[in-house]
């Protein structure tokens, strides 16, 4: 059984950009890091697990516990 990101953010566009802000301050974050959603349609953050799925996509809608990791950023 997977674990599910702990926040998930659709998306319009397959070239998004995570910084780990949101309920904090950006300067609490990580590096801003620039992540690109392929064709199974979402992308996890590198640093913060965040995951961003694409709005109509593969994984739009699917429980996301079910989906692996796919990640960008913090080794890329």
């Amino acid at each position: 059984m997977s674990i599910p990101p702990p926040e998930t953010i659709r998306v319009a566009h397959h070239r998004v950009s995570c910084d780990g802000s949101g309920d904090i301050p950006a300067a609490l974050g990580h590096p801003r890091v620039y992540l690109e959603i392929d064709e199974a349609g979402y992308v996890d953050c590198g640093y913060c697990d965040r995951r961003f799925v694409l709005m109509g996509g593969p994984a739009d809608g699917v429980l996301q516990s079910q989906l692996p990791d796919i990640s960008e950023g913090a080794g890329h």
